[in-house]
């Protein structure tokens, strides 16, 4: 299912896991945010064709983490720079990066105008990220959320809707 967050900001939400991918159209580039699990490829390519888009018209892939959820389909991004935490510099200039480790040593949010895309730090309602997971750190996440309280923006997109 799509969402439609801002005139260039979409969301889309898949069955499996509750996991999210996020589209900004900015000038005439296509940026993923994330690209959810394997089980949901069929779904991501028939959202990206609601949208009038095709996986190659990506051209920046960014992942909030490595988690299988998020990176299941990055091969269908042939043609997109895949930004990590390893190369958060080459982040496109409108998007800020805040290091957020806890549910994973890479997690990382982002900031898009007044809009926060958490990956798995928060959560609406005040959820958070899972760290019994390995590499996950109690204390980090509770430090990275803590952290999150200074940060401005109005509109909370996480990597999972569930």
């Amino acid at each position: 299912m799509i969402n439609k967050i801002k005139s260039n900001v979409f969301q889309l939400d898949f069955k499996q896991f509750g996991s999210t991918v996020y589209l900004i159209k900015i000038d005439d580039k296509n940026i993923l945010i994330d690209s959810s699990s394997e089980e949901n490829k069929q779904e991501l390519i028939d959202d990206l064709n609601e949208l009038n888009l095709k996986p190659e018209n990506i051209d920046t892939l960014i992942l909030t983490h490595d988690h299988w959820d998020h990176i299941g389909n990055n091969d269908l991004f042939t043609n997109a720079k895949i930004i990590t935490n390893k190369n958060i510099e080459d982040l496109p200039k409108q998007f800020k990066p805040i290091q957020t480790p806890g549910h994973t040593q890479d997690s990382f949010c982002i900031l898009y105008d007044d809009i926060l895309f958490s990956g798995d730090t928060i959560f609406h309602e005040g959820g958070r990220g899972r760290t019994d997971l390995p590499g996950g750190n109690e204390q980090q996440i509770l430090n990275s959320i803590k952290n999150l309280k200074e940060v401005n923006y109005k509109i909370l997109c996480p990597g999972h809707i569930n």
